[in-house]
């Protein structure tokens, strides 16, 4: 009986206009998601690998090594944060690197074209969080209420039906309604990627799964809600607004006012102000140094080559000194502004877990690589990667190359022909994306709140009609 009364339901509901009509506009987003979401990597590939020569073509023609500063790393980008944006966009995704010295990120991709910041893109997170339960909703919200005005729910228990076989074919022949036909468009969208030229690792493609999948476990939420309230209230139309109004709330309100909320709750200090007391301390040492340059003798007088020995020395030792001195406020700065952004965002993301929106964006952010922490991720990697540089550096010009530092060289010999540096020398930066098992893990947590939210509508629906008045 249950099978009879779920193959009902979904002939009924994919045989509707409304149906064919909200089918017909959801698979043309998620196809155009897959679309423009292909198209964007391979226009952000062009520029990253534009930007790379770039940044080796400005020390091309260099006879010394010294003249090498400011050399730049970048975060290249990725098919999955195109399709699943995050945060991928608005993070700085430049780095310049000095020897030493405090790392920042700039250049972000709305820096570049401020429009993209005010449409953003049409990936899959969009088309899961607001087209698709805007589906969901739409075909679901007059399921039992609705049969009910029309008086098809009296004919139908005239037979005998038992109530819990009817309830659970009902919710499995909808569920099965919003997934099958929706799969059409994914397939298609999935196989534009190869037509296009893009293919993916089998990790990346397990990724893609578990993000499609968490989107439809998401949507399967609003489905159950828009079952349960459909249960509750008496008329189709009452149960619509009712839909529309926890949608927006789910969707718009808790999200946004958890970012309101936490921010009031938790001062975090600002970028500007950090630099500021940044900016203050360095011209504390930097006004120290001044005392001692001035105080500075050279003990072999007359001797050019041992006082130039000397005075790189001294000035080496006052480098290092203010790196480590600054190094150290800096660390306890940022360490501070850390744990109040850490407090803040625990804040902000429990709080706006009470919205299935905001859990399911955390879910595929996390594994597309596209959460809030990617900046972090790319600054960790670019310290490890100054390391390098600062040794191989050290290794070729016998100082440490800082930003704002000035070198003199003297050279006595104009007739010698000096023979410009080889830039591949320069020790490679490979950007290591995060573990596959870390993105998951860091994901179960909301992906499991997202499966009990379906777990706990699918029995409030079903208990709220075992007591309903079929009549």
């Amino acid at each position: 009986m249950i099978k009879t009364i779920m193959k009902k339901e979904l002939l009924e509901i994919i045989g509707s206009r409304k149906f064919l009509v909200t089918f017909s506009i959801c698979s043309l987003f998620i196809i155009l998601a897959f679309f423009v979401g292909t198209q964007n990597y391979k226009k952000n590939y062009a520029r990253y690998q534009a930007a790379c020569s770039e940044n080796l073509r400005q020390f091309s023609g260099l006879t010394d090594w010294t003249q090498v500063t400011g050399f730049k790393l970048f975060l290249p980008p990725r098919l999955l944060e195109s399709l699943v944006t995050g945060v991928s966009n608005d993070i700085g995704r430049t780095i310049k690197v000095y020897g030493r010295g405090e790392l920042s990120t700039q250049d972000s991709r709305n820096s570049g074209n401020p429009l993209f910041a005010v449409f953003q893109f049409l990936d899959l997170t969009f088309i899961f969080q607001i087209v698709l339960s805007l589906f969901a909703v739409f075909l679901t919200y007059n399921s039992v209420n609705g049969e009910k005005e029309q008086g098809t729910l009296r004919l139908t228990f005239s037979n005998a039906v038992p109530k819990d076989k009817f309830i659970l074919g009902k919710m499995t022949g909808s569920l099965l309604a919003l997934v099958l036909p929706l799969s059409i468009p994914i397939l298609l969208g999935c196989l534009l990627m190869p037509l296009q030229g893009i293919h993916l690792q089998i990790q990346e493609w397990l990724q893609l799964g578990l993000v499609l999948l968490t989107g439809i476990v998401y949507v399967a939420s609003f489905l159950f809600l828009s079952i349960f309230v459909s249960v509750l209230t008496k008329k189709s139309s009452t149960s619509f607004l009712v839909l529309l109004a926890l949608w927006i709330v789910f969707v718009f309100i808790i999200p946004n006012s958890s970012v309101v909320i936490a921010g009031h709750a938790v001062d975090v200090p600002s970028v500007d102000y950090m630099n500021y007391q940044k900016g203050q301390y360095r011209a504390q040492l930097f006004n120290r140094e001044r005392e001692k340059l001035n105080a500075f003798k050279p003990s072999s007088n007359g001797d050019m080559e041992k006082m130039l020995q000397e005075f790189e020395e001294f000035m080496d030792d006052l480098g290092k000194s203010r790196n480590e001195k600054m190094q150290e406020y800096t660390n306890r700065l940022n360490e501070q502004r850390l744990n109040k952004q850490i407090e803040q965002q625990k804040l902000a993301f429990g709080f706006s877990r009470l919205s299935p929106s905001a859990v399911f964006t955390f879910a595929v952010t996390r594994l597309a690589g596209s959460f809030i922490d990617l900046n972090q991720h790319f600054l960790q990697q670019a310290g490890e990667y100054q390391a390098q540089f600062l040794q191989f550096m050290k290794s070729k010009t016998g100082i440490v190359p800082d930003k704002g530092a000035v070198i003199m060289k003297l050279n006595d010999d104009n007739s010698k022909q000096e023979t410009p540096i080889n830039l591949m020398e320069l020790p490679e930066f490979n950007y290591q994306d995060f573990a596959f098992t870390n993105s998951i893990q860091s994901a179960l947590l909301d992906i499991f709140l997202l499966v009990m939210l379906n777990v706990v509508l699918f029995f409030a629906a079903f208990l709220a009609f075992s007591r309903y008045d079929v009549r």
